[in-house]
């Protein structure tokens, strides 16, 4: 189906209000009139053009994931070591909590919690981001000479996932006691693991 400019522009209007007000307000608190509002549309429109307000909630999040996940591939993509590649991602960790991307994944997701048929398309973004780190990953154990028997890639990206939304959901309750900690420590075991590969030449 092709879709007019005039309905593409008023669409992206309502998916970049509802950005904001996921961030601002949370799911719970944006209705049709308020979300019309914030765009500047017809109220009438959101059902029309989304069908609901959960299929509305859930093209935020995966257009959101989309941006940053294309970040994320052009960046582990670039021809420097794991390590770099590793800080740059936990600056973007940064980047992305002041953008509000977190408190919409985390919403997105207690959203879906009692709804099957919404997790499903919750669970598409979470398999989303384990691609990119599995073949990130990937490259970085082999870079480093990790076995994978010990090490393997689905348990490394599992524990940095895990490790990554508890942070996000700590930080958002206003919580960081020792994750600038955990960080270093994970930094130093990089460090050790470039000076080995160093070592080997």
């Amino acid at each position: 189906m092709t879709i007019s400019p005039a309905r593409n522009e008023t669409m992206e209007a309502f998916l970049d209000a509802a950005e904001r007000l996921l961030v601002s307000v949370g799911y719970a608190g944006v209705s049709a009139r308020r979300l019309a509002e914030e765009a500047g549309a017809n109220h009438g429109l959101v059902h029309y053009y989304f069908g609901s307000m959960e299929e509305l909630f859930l093209r935020v999040l995966e257009r959101f994931t989309e941006r940053l996940i294309e970040r994320q591939r052009a960046m582990y993509a670039a021809e420097e070591s794991f390590i770099k590649k590793w800080r740059t991602a936990m600056r973007y960790l940064e980047d992305d909590l002041e953008a509000g991307y977190p408190k919409v994944w985390l919403e997105l997701q207690a959203m879906a919690w009692n709804r099957p048929e919404l997790r499903e398309r919750v669970a598409r973004v979470n398999a989303e981001w384990r691609a990119v780190l599995t073949e990130a990953f990937t490259a970085a154990m082999k870079e480093y000479g990790l076995e994978r028997r010990r090490f393997p890639v689905e348990a490394v990206v599992s524990l940095v996932i895990t490790c990554n939304e508890g942070i996000m959901l700590e930080r958002l309750s206003g919580v960081s006691d020792g994750q600038a900690e955990l960080l270093r420590a994970i930094d130093r075991w990089l460090q050790a693991l470039e000076r080995e590969k160093e070592a080997k030449g």
